[in-house]
C-alpha cells in the first residue's frame, strides 16, 4: 500500500475514534477536581455548576473532589497526568492558572503545556475583611495598627503563594507595613478561623465572604476593586481609602488534562454555556456579588497567557518568590 493512503487510513482511524468517544461520551461518572479545601469559592463554584452538568450531559453524576494542600498544586497535578478522555475536570483559579507559573520555579504542572483551558465560568472581587474584636472600622485603622504593632496583625490566606497572599502582599508594600501571614489549604479553613477570631482578618472573594458580612460576623474595611460593589455600597475600594494599586479580582474556571479530543472538549464547553444560561443557576452567582463570564478554549488560553504575565510583574513588586 501507498504511503499517502497508509497515511490517510491511520488519520481517518484516528479522527473516528475520537468521534466514536464523544459520540458516546459520558459513559461514566465525571469528576470535578477542585485543589482546595471545602466551603471555599473554587468549591462552590464546582457544586453550583455540577446538578445542571450532570443533567445537560446526560451523565450517570458529577462528583465534586477536594484535594487541597500544596497552594493547589496537588489536585492540579492529578488533573494534568490523568488520562486526556473528558472524565476528569480541574476547579481552576488564578493562583491554579497563573500565580503558580510565576511565583514557583519548581512546579509539577505547566499550565498551557500540560492543561487545555476549557472556559471561565465567574470573576469576583476580593474584599478585605477583619474579625469584629479587631479595634479597626477602615484600612486607614488596619494600617495604622499593623504600623503601631509591627508583625500585627496576623492575616490568613488561602495559601502561601495564592491570590489571596499576593493581594495581602500588596498591601504591605503600599502601606509599608508587616502584617503576619498565616496560609491555610485553602479560603474556606481561613474564613472559619477569620470567624472564629483564631486569625485576625484576610482578603477573600465575595461570594465567599459576603453571607458573613451581611450577618455581623466579620465586618468588611474594604474591597480591592476599581469600583464598589451594588451588594455592599458601603464599603469603600482600596483605592478611596488610599491605595490604588491594591486591586485583585479572581476567576473561577474549568480545565482538562492536554490532548483532551476537540469533541469531547466541546461537548463539555457547551454544557458549561448552557449551565450558566440557566436562570437558577445564574442567579446563584450574581446573588452573592460574581459575574458570570465564559470564554471559548482559544479565548481563555490566550487570557492565561496575558494574566501569566500580570501575576509576574505583581509577583515581582511584591517580592513574592516561594522555593
Amino acid at each position: 500500500m501507498h504511503r499517502p493512503i497508509v497515511l490517510f487510513c491511520a488519520l481517518a482511524a484516528t479522527f473516528g475514534s475520537h468521534a466514536l468517544h464523544a459520540q458516546n461520551y459520558p459513559s461514566k461518572p465525571i469528576r470535578i477536581v477542585v485543589p482546595f479545601a471545602a466551603g471555599g469559592p473554587s468549591d462552590i463554584t464546582a457544586r453550583n455548576i455540577a446538578p445542571r452538568m450532570t443533567e445537560l450531559l446526560g451523565a450517570p453524576s458529577i462528583v465534586v473532589d477536594n484535594r487541597g494542600g500544596a497552594n493547589g498544586f496537588i489536585g492540579a497535578e492529578i488533573v494534568a497526568k490523568a488520562p486526556p478522555d473528558g472524565y476528569t475536570l480541574l476547579g481552576g483559579t488564578a493562583t491554579i492558572t497563573s500565580i503558580n507559573m510565576v511565583v514557583y520555579p519548581k512546579r509539577p504542572y505547566d499550565t498551557l503545556r500540560d492543561l487545555q483551558p476549557l472556559t471561565t465560568i465567574m470573576a469576583t472581587a476580593t474584599m478585605l475583611v477583619v474579625h469584629p474584636s479587631l479595634p479597626v472600622r477602615n484600612l486607614k485603622d488596619l494600617v495604622a495598627l499593623a504600623k503601631a504593632r509591627p508583625g500585627e496583625p496576623a492575616m490568613g490566606s488561602a495559601g502561601t503563594g495564592s491570590i489571596l497572599h499576593l493581594a495581602l502582599e500588596l498591601l504591605n508594600t503600599q502601606a509599608g507595613t508587616k502584617m503576619t501571614h498565616v496560609p491555610y489549604k485553602g479560603a474556606g479553613p481561613a474564613v472559619i478561623d477569620v470567624i472564629a477570631g483564631q486569625v485576625n482578618g484576610m482578603f477573600v472573594d465575595l461570594p465567599v465572604i459576603s453571607p458573613y458580612v451581611k450577618s455581623g460576623k466579620v465586618r468588611a474595611i474594604a474591597l480591592a476593586s476599581p469600583k464598589r460593589s451594588v451588594y455592599f455600597p458601603d464599603v469603600p475600594t482600596t483605592a478611596e481609602s488610599g491605595y490604588p494599586g491594591v486591586e485583585v479580582s479572581n476567576q473561577y474556571s474549568l480545565l482538562l488534562p492536554a490532548k483532551t479530543p476537540r469533541d469531547i472538549v466541546m461537548k463539555l464547553h457547551d454544557a458549561v454555556v448552557k449551565t450558566m444560561a440557566t436562570p437558577e443557576v445564574r442567579e446563584k452567582f450574581i446573588s452573592v456579588g460574581a459575574d458570570p463570564l465564559i470564554m471559548s478554549p482559544e479565548e481563555f488560553t490566550q487570557f492565561i497567557r496575558k494574566d501569566i504575565e500580570k501575576w509576574a510583574r505583581v509577583a515581582k513588586a511584591a517580592n513574592v518568590k516561594m522555593d
